[in-house]
């Protein structure tokens, strides 16, 4: 439990240094994300960027097992 601990707070400091960079991706504004605007109102719906995010993510654990 400790282990784990640790390892989120270290992925959440490296996240936290490496967002400004992270910003100039784009990620956020690929075709395929939704944003419904009305009067008074904006929905935004990330679909694309969380597709790219979860395969991501998936090939570092599929990395780090192997």
């Amino acid at each position: 439990m400790a282990k784990a601990l640790i390892a989120l707070g270290a992925a959440l400091i490296v996240a936290g240094l490496t967002w400004p960079w992270l910003a100039r991706l784009g990620l956020g504004r690929l075709p395929g994300d939704f944003v419904f605007r009305r009067e008074g109102f904006v929905f935004y719906f990330p679909l694309t960027t969380s597709i790219v995010v979860s395969a991501v993510i998936a090939l570092l654990i599929w990395l780090f097992r192997k």
